[in-house]
């Protein structure tokens, strides 16, 4: 049974958890996407924070004098739980990156959808990639991870109890940076390699039969082979999906380890 008695206390540390709570569920990957509705999203930020209050987070006393304080306290918690999410959610457009790469190689950089998630124009192996690493996150229960990791959060970094260790974050983010690239490389790979030992025939042919139209020709063929090859490699999406949830398990670990 929950116990629906509030102190003011209890009100105002509720209303530390339900910050940390609402802030993370508005940034991380598949909860926080933006065509979920705010109603959702706010509904589950309150019952995840009434479970947290009830039964994870030891109540202690905040260490605030003043209403400037305890709206530190709040800035501190909306932090937390951005970063928390933040981390996971840096690791998502990796498969753009290597979307806009294909697209670009095989000749489809001109062709843009509408992305209801992002809500804005992105490439179509980008979207068709994004959109299979979402089911991937649903069959993995990655969603589920995201919510274990954030409970567990607690046990490090209790509410009131945040500590920016700005060096922690920086290396944190530095390393993404190279691994983003890594990941994204390696997923379009395939397509860039073949892209260039087809540009490289072409070439070749262009030089013994100068009278043949290598420009559209080469065009088409690009846009045939790019395709056979996305279509042959297509399997490979899934130990793609594995290798960024790998990367936003590694996220989420380090940037709780750089607020405590």
């Amino acid at each position: 049974m929950l116990d629906v008695t509030f102190s003011i206390h209890d009100l105002l540390f509720f209303l530390l958890v339900l910050t940390r709570v609402t802030c993370f569920i508005y940034i991380v990957p598949f909860f926080g996407m933006p065509n979920t509705p705010n109603r959702v999203k706010i509904g589950l930020g309150v019952f995840v924070s009434l479970l947290i209050y009830q039964y994870v987070v030891p109540h202690t006393p905040l260490q605030y004098n003043t209403l400037l304080g305890f709206s530190a306290l709040l800035m501190k918690e909306a932090a937390t739980g951005l970063l928390i999410g933040l981390g996971a959610n840096m690791c998502t457009p990796i498969l753009q990156f290597a979307g806009k790469i294909m697209d670009m190689e095989v000749g489809l950089s001109m062709v843009s959808l509408f992305d209801p998630i992002t809500r804005d124009q992105t490439g179509f192996t980008g979207t068709l990639y994004q959109y299979t690493m979402i089911l991937m996150m649903i069959v993995s229960n990655m969603h589920q991870y995201f919510l274990r990791a954030f409970i567990d959060s607690y046990q490090l970094i209790p509410t009131g109890g945040v500590v920016l260790n700005m060096d922690s974050l920086l290396q944190s983010m530095l390393t993404f940076i190279t691994e983003f690239c890594l990941l994204g490389f390696r997923i379009c790979l395939p397509v860039f390699s073949v892209m260039i030992l087809l540009n490289a025939v072409l070439g070749i042919l262009a030089k013994v039969a100068p009278q043949m139209n290598m420009f559209a020709v080469g065009m088409q063929l690009k846009v045939l082979v790019g395709l056979s090859v996305l279509f042959v490699t297509t399997p490979m999406l899934v130990g793609a999906s594995d290798m960024i949830f790998t990367e936003m398990k590694k996220m989420v670990v380090s940037f709780i380890g750089g607020l405590h």
